[in-house]
């Protein structure tokens, strides 16, 4: 670890920062770098099936969009810590190709932490959070009922990162095959964001809410 100051000698505020080579830190190490750096990260609350029908759902703050032609978004699974193994809403998209990610909101929060767990594959997180799934329209995975957004993914392709060990993970990229807006969010084709209550994700247990927002129009080129 290194301190550095601006190369502008004649700079008032001589500020100074740290150096750091990712390739000298533990996975461990570097996680916390990413997930401090990368902030706020919206969440990909994820409702899947495996191909014999049992349901899972679990959260994942590697999570934004990606294009609107065809409509694409991204989240990023990584290796399970505990057994170096696939976290099985990936098994489950691997054996159906099909998943929804839903919007986490303030009142849901609580019973969204309750799914982080590890639980077996075969346990229901519909079942051990209280929230209620829904049938969705084109995928067989339901959506979650309570969240204020839902979309329901088809898989276009998974992208593995790193050597399969703990600290790789995986970029999974789905086309939205349908929108599900609870109508008092939506008007004129545009979503009401703050009356969503969405939740993000900072580091460790934090979160945050979003309370104020900032309007800045992008130039335009004389």
């Amino acid at each position: 670890m290194n301190l550095q100051t601006p190369h502008d000698p004649s700079a008032a505020n001589h500020t100074q920062f740290v150096l750091i080579d990712p390739a000298q830190n533990s996975n461990t190490d570097n996680y916390k770098l990413i997930i401090g750096s990368v902030v706020p990260r919206p969440i990909a609350f994820v409702s899947s099936q495996s191909a014999s029908g049992a349901l899972n759902l679990a959260p994942y703050s590697f999570f934004t969009g990606v294009c609107s032609n065809p409509p694409t978004v991204l989240f990023c699974p990584m290796v399970r810590a505990s057994d170096e193994r696939k976290k099985d809403t990936l098994l489950n998209i691997e054996e159906t190709g099909e998943y929804v990610i839903n919007v986490v909101s303030e009142d849901i929060l609580t019973r969204m932490n309750t799914t982080a767990a590890e639980f077996p594959r075969e346990v229901n997180e519909f079942t051990e959070s209280g929230l209620t799934p829904s049938p969705s329209v084109v995928v067989k995975p339901p959506r979650v009922l309570e969240s204020p957004l839902s979309m329901e993914c088809k898989l276009q392709q998974i992208v593995p990162v790193g050597d399969g060990s703990v600290g790789s993970g995986f970029v999974v990229l789905g086309t939205v095959v349908r929108f599900h807006v609870r109508a008092d969010l939506y008007s004129a084709g545009r979503i009401d964001t703050l009356g969503m209550q969405p939740v993000a994700r900072l580091a460790g247990s934090a979160y945050s809410r979003l309370r104020d927002v900032l309007e800045l129009e992008r130039p335009v080129k004389g």
